[in-house]
This record gives structure tokens, C-alpha cells and sequence, in this order.
């Protein structure tokens, strides 16, 4: 048994995800951020629906539509497939804690 909030990584220079499942097209991870955020010059734009939610932290994610998410610890936020988004900004204090979980598109 692991605790998702203990044994939190501090690397400063990039995010860090970490896979807890990944079998029969689903996959749930850990990712772990200290103040970044995506490059400005590019967009997730995924094949498969991702559901997300912070556990400890601040995050902000923005939509190629120009709507932003401002997400504190608690918050979720479904992602469908091909929806343009990246991370605009995470708490640069302290650690934000994701946990997003992928799945295929129906």
C-alpha cells in the first residue's frame, strides 16, 4: 500500500508523472508540479478522455478557446478527446498534486 500525497518527488526542473495503472486502455497517474507549466507554443490535443483532479495544490488550465480552469485541491475537470489544453501556471510555492486518469474515446 502507497499513500498519492507521500513520498512526493522536488524536482524543480520538470514535472514529474508517474504511472499508478496502465493496462486494458485505461491509466491512472500521479503528476506532480513545482511551478510549471506547458510550453506557451504548444496544446495537448489527446486521442482519449482525460479526468483530472488536484489533491493538493493550484493549477490553472487553459483551453484553446480561450477559457481557463483554476483548479484548488478538491477540483476536477473532464477533458474530452481532441479538446486543445495545456497548463498555464501551478502553485511555484508548493508542490500540486494531479491525479488524472486517461480512458478511450467511446
Amino acid at each position: 500500500m502507497r499513500n498519492i500525497l507521500q513520498d512526493l518527488p522536488d524536482n524543480r526542473d520538470a514535472e514529474v508523472f508517474e504511472n499508478i495503472v496502465d493496462e486494458e486502455g485505461v491509466r491512472v497517474e500521479r503528476i506532480v508540479s513545482h511551478g510549471q507549466s506547458s510550453p506557451v507554443s504548444g496544446w495537448y490535443d489527446q486521442d482519449w478522455h482525460e479526468w483530472v483532479t488536484v489533491l493538493e495544490g493550484e493549477a490553472v488550465v487553459a483551453f484553446a478557446n480561450g477559457e481557463d480552469a483554476h483548479l484548488k485541491a478538491g477540483d476536477h475537470l473532464m477533458i474530452p478527446a481532441r479538446c486543445q489544453h495545456r497548463v498555464k501556471w501551478t502553485h511555484p510555492a508548493r508542490p500540486t498534486v494531479w491525479l488524472a486518469v486517461h480512458y478511450p474515446k467511446a
